[in-house]
């Protein structure tokens, strides 16, 4: 099993490294464009920029951000969709406004976010929260249906309060939808963070890429794109190996 796991996660690499060539020699042999540059040149480009600590700074502040964001979504997610999932009354309130909510495209809801918030920190960090807060909200309500009735059975019968069962019996049942959310999350908050610093922003990486583009510095343009791919990339395998030391009973049961 380990063998094929890793198998297959080095033809993933493989494929990645013959597109990678693939570029490399259009860009020397059949494209002739200062768009177009070799992956070496990127490649010197983003050295370049990570001993200047240009990039480590730009990618700094804008994970700062993302993360604060992503943070107070998921918590706030988590809270909201336990209380909806177990009380009505608070579904009934709430379920409306936040199905009016959530088709709204990101880049729609910028522009009135800059009239009450400007364009810092407190603007981006909302658009983040914002994104990151309806899929975990809605994989913690199908989380605590999925919840088998027999354990909530169980629970009242020893005399639990509410608050207990919820805590004992919920929560670490729902924990495998839960995480599920804060994975798709999470890539979304990188996104948004991008896109948000390249509507409005004046540092991060967003605003870096768009600089580098009107400079015509293709090189380091596609340097931090590649540097922001491997950024999501190690922040998906971060999540993953939380997921699977926090649901360790839950991958024993499912290969068994």
């Amino acid at each position: 099993m380990v063998s094929k796991k890793w198998l297959s996660r080095a033809s993933g690499f493989v494929m990645v490294a013959g597109l990678l060539l693939l570029w490399q020699l259009s860009s020397l042999y059949w494209v002739q464009s200062t768009n177009w540059p070799p992956v070496t040149e990127i490649a010197k480009a983003l050295v370049a920029g990570m001993r200047s600590g240009e990039l480590p700074e730009v990618f700094g502040s804008s994970l700062y951000r993302m993360l604060l964001g992503y943070a107070a979504g998921v918590s706030v997610a988590v809270a909201l969709g336990l209380c909806m999932a177990t009380m009505r009354w608070v579904r009934a309130s709430l379920e409306p406004m936040l199905e009016f909510l959530r088709p709204i495209p990101i880049p729609a809801i910028v522009p009135p976010l800059i009239l009450i918030l400007g364009i810092d920190d407190a603007m981006k960090i909302f658009v983040v929260a914002f994104s990151a807060f309806f899929p975990v909200l809605i994989n913690t309500m199908a989380g605590v249906r999925s919840v088998e009735p027999t354990a909530l059975a169980v629970a009242r019968t020893f005399k639990h309060s509410r608050i207990a069962v919820v805590l004992k019996v919920t929560v670490p049942a729902s924990l495998p939808y839960i995480l599920a959310g804060m994975r798709v999350s999470l890539a979304l908050a990188l996104i948004v963070t991008v896109v948000a610093e390249m509507i409005a922003g004046s540092a991060g990486i967003g605003y870096y890429i768009l600089t580098m583009q009107y400079a015509m510095r293709a090189s380091d343009m596609y340097a931090s794109i590649f540097l922001l791919a491997a950024t999501g990339y190690l922040l998906n395998r971060l999540i993953l190996s939380v997921e699977h030391n926090v649901l360790h009973w839950y991958h024993r049961n499912a290969t068994t």
